[in-house]
């Protein structure tokens, strides 16, 4: 999906953004359980990523190592969002299944 038509937005920044994001995308032909099986699993990898990466800034300064408080503010927040954001990946996925258990054969 590209997000110049989500919010009409022309900046050439956001543009080459978009095109060259991480993110895995799911092919609207191809909605295959593998695809979004593994597009789940490259979230979770990259939020553990995140999270580690916030616990050496942590370890970091509580040793003194390092008196950046800003390096370590940043890797917090983006720690948070995407923990955030996995979280509600896991619920709308739990979701998922329980409506699928609940069909009737």
């Amino acid at each position: 999906m590209d997000i110049n038509s989500l919010l009409n937005i022309s900046s050439p920044a956001i543009t080459e953004a978009a095109k060259n994001a991480t993110v895995s995308r799911v092919k609207e032909g191809d909605e295959s359980f593998s695809s979004l099986f593994q597009s789940a699993l490259s979230n979770i990898n990259e939020t553990n990523t995140l999270l580690n990466q916030q616990e050496e800034e942590e370890i970091k300064f509580a040793l003194g190592i390092t008196d950046n408080t800003h390096d370590l503010s940043i890797a917090m927040a983006k720690a948070q969002t995407a923990l955030s954001y996995t979280v509600a990946l896991r619920d709308k996925f739990i979701e998922s299944y329980q409506q699928i258990m609940q069909i009737q054969v």
